[in-house]
């Protein structure tokens, strides 16, 4: 083999390797970055991602499983068809319902 056909074969290898790892990257930065939006009312108490009401901080401040006014963020297009305990449904607005006392 000639000194141009080992470059030419180790140049194509590289190229190979290179597309490999990029579509690798590519494929776990698009699920790392899906689409998500905020679902009151989904999560369990102190695992809430924000906004958990009068009284609270923020992020896992929830005091109860389910908090209507604490959201989580969930898979866009999942939250309004989430099965949840005792027929409870996610809402992409705060609720009313099992607010802390």
């Amino acid at each position: 083999m000639s000194q141009k056909t080992l470059i030419g074969a180790s140049a194509l290898a590289g190229a190979v390797a290179m597309a490999i790892s990029g579509a690798t990257f590519l494929a776990s930065t698009d699920s790392a970055t899906a689409a998500t939006e905020k679902c009151y009312g989904v999560a369990m108490a102190g695992k809430n991602d924000c906004a958990a009401g009068p009284g609270t901080t923020c992020a896992g401040t929830s005091k109860v499983d389910f908090q209507g006014n604490a959201w989580k963020s969930v898979e866009a297009g999942t939250c309004t068809t989430m099965s949840l305990e005792g027929g409870r449904m996610g809402s992409l607005e705060p609720l009313d319902r099992d607010l802390p006392a």
